[in-house]
């Protein structure tokens, strides 16, 4: 979710309980448009981090310290001069805009009181950090703007400030019942784009949950909808935000399964299918919810290379695999070559030199055949032709099938790399992928005496009934967990016919549970290539049954099984054990 409004209006009340009153001890700017400030307060010292980033803006209290150049920037200079000893008086959210003021207490270089503001604005690309005297004029900003810039507002030191307001937005927590309507029929279009777009400080998650919660398809426009559902409409927007306006915030993140997927101030209840984790502060959710998407869009780059080695390895393969099946189907009809050699040596005693056809009955089929001869070749040249021709082929489709049925088994094997770089979570994860990928050829090992240190471990979780389930990341552990840590009466578990992890539920002997059975097969199915999809098939089968075939590709095995089920790949509930 975007630091929308609500977010904004939930850090401020966190602020504000967290700071006010408190003196701000040292100022550092770790990054070009980073602030860090350490505040003493009754209840310890604290850290907050301001961060204009175009791309990720954000405001949170951390207990985490960031390195600070050697030479402090200018404005982090001027801000040590004017408030490095000052006092927060006030944390305030003008309306419902994504901006946060502190006003600061200090005193001048005359000893006497004074009050400035530091104006943190988190508007995407347009996010400054800006700092004002008592007359509202900026003395500085960590991100000038000038008219060249901007025709709407210059950021410059002896500017006024002011906020701009370009889009004319109305404040959610002062409208009236006739103005939100009045404010919908003039947007028009879809009523959630017409809710974000008419109100400052809504995003376009709260626009869709606020149609939700009063059961309106969020696609209707405010033409679509009588007099009393635009009524019961601004019934559900003013009760949603009347929690903004007592501070009735339940910081959460919601998950796909281990992947977070939004954060929000408030409940939304439209996300009923991700799990929704509730944390103590917003400056918790924050920090949790960027730090997990950091992580997952670094291992994402990291994985950039393995990808393409995987895609192009892939898109040769299909290539092939199109070109010999194009080839076997040439071969179809081979038979009939073997027919019409027999045929002419049947029939073909009668035929006058020179003959260019022979009229013959099929035995085969008990139907009359007509079959082109070489007019230049005798009766039996003629069925030795059509024999060489049927051997020549019956070779090609030989050959084929078996070169057919290894690239199937190639896709199919990269296709199951490719699905082990979709759930892989952290580096280590993909230095056994990459690891893999060497011992089968598709990289080329690079010639080092240092041996490669493989510390990524299966994902282990726990059923509701308390057995521990073990689920492979890529295949060298699919191999491992099925083949060498699996015992003979332990549970194995697939999605059948698509690549996927190997799932191994250890029963200690034990007659498992059908929830138990559910549980390990919603997890073979979320850490599937069907993953996301509402149904699932699902192979199980004790682990003694399963094979490895000789030669066969890390992870491929054999077995028959009549056992199946058909799950979604919800996991959510699930107790996960973190290994790494």
């Amino acid at each position: 979710m975007a630091f929308d409004g609500i977010t904004i209006a939930a850090v401020t009340k966190e602020l504000k309980e967290a700071l006010e009153g408190g003196r701000i001890s040292k100022i550092a700017q770790p990054e070009a448009d980073e602030l860090l400030l350490t505040v003493k307060t009754p209840a310890g010292q604290r850290r907050l981090c301001i961060c204009a980033s175009a791309s990720l803006p954000l405001i949170y209290l951390t207990d985490e310290n960031k390195t600070s150049p050697m030479q402090a920037p200018g404005f982090c200079m001027l801000l040590r001069k004017h408030i490095g000893s000052g006092r927060i008086v006030g944390i305030h959210q003008p309306k419902m805009e994504r901006i946060i003021r502190f006003d600061i207490e200090h005193l001048d270089e005359m000893g006497d009181l004074c009050q400035k503001t530091l104006v943190v604005e988190l508007m995407g690309k347009h996010s400054n950090i800006i700092f004002c005297d008592d007359n509202g004029r900026i003395i500085d900003s960590i991100k000038h703007i000038s008219a060249q810039t901007s025709s709407v507002r210059e950021v410059l030191p002896g500017r006024e400030y002011f906020i701009p307001d370009t889009m004319h937005k109305l404040d959610p927590l002062t409208v009236t019942q006739e103005d939100f309507i009045q404010a919908l029929k003039e947007k028009g279009g879809p009523i959630s784009k017409a809710i974000y777009t008419s109100f400052t400080g809504i995003s376009p998650v709260v626009a869709e949950e606020i149609c939700y919660l009063a059961a309106l398809e969020s696609r209707m426009t405010a033409e679509d909808l009588s007099g009393d559902m635009l009524i019961h409409l601004h019934r559900q927007f003013s009760y949603y935000m009347e929690q903004v306006r007592l501070g009735s915030f339940s910081p959460a993140i919601y998950y796909d399964g281990t992947e977070p997927k939004e954060f929000s101030a408030l409940p939304l209840s439209h996300f009923s299918n991700y799990r929704r984790e509730e944390l103590s502060s917003i400056s918790q959710v924050i920090r949790t919810y960027y730090s997990s998407r950091e992580t997952l869009t670094r291992i994402r780059q990291k994985s950039a290379d393995l990808r393409h080695v995987v895609q192009t390895a892939l898109e040769r393969n299909r290539k092939k695999y199109d070109l010999q099946s194009r080839q076997l189907k040439d071969t179809e009809g081979r038979d009939k070559f073997k027919v019409y050699g027999e045929l002419i040596n049947t029939y073909g005693y009668g035929l006058e030199p020179g003959a260019k056809k022979l009229t013959a009955l099929n035995y085969y089929t008990n139907e009359e055949v007509t079959i082109p001869l070489d007019e230049h070749l005798t009766a039996g040249e003629n069925a030795q032709r059509y024999f060489a021709k049927y051997n020549k082929q019956k070779r090609t489709f030989e050959a084929l099938s078996q070169l057919i049925q290894e690239t199937r088994d190639d896709i199919e094997y990269l296709e199951s790399i490719s699905n082990a770089l979709d759930i892989a979570r952290a580096e280590e994860d993909l230095v056994q992928i990459k690891e893999e990928l060497t011992q089968t050829g598709y990289i080329r090992r690079r010639s080092t005496k240092q041996k490669v240190r493989i510390t990524s471990r299966p994902f282990h979780y726990i059923s509701s009934d308390g057995y521990h389930i073990y689920v492979g990341k890529n295949n060298l552990q699919n191999e491992e967990l099925t083949f060498h840590f699996a015992s003979g009466n332990d549970w194995w578990f697939h999605a059948k016919m698509v690549p996927g992890s190997h799932v191994i539920v250890k029963s200690g002997g034990d007659e498992l549970p059908d929830r138990t059975f559910e549980e390990a097969g919603r997890l073979a199915a979320y850490y599937s290539k069907s993953r996301g999809n509402d149904k699932v098939e699902i192979d199980y089968i004790e682990k003694k049954h399963v094979k490895k075939p000789g030669g066969g590709k890390p992870g491929f095995v054999i077995y028959h099984t009549n056992y199946s089920l058909v799950i979604d790949s919800d996991i959510s509930g699930i107790e996960e054990v973190r290994t790494n």
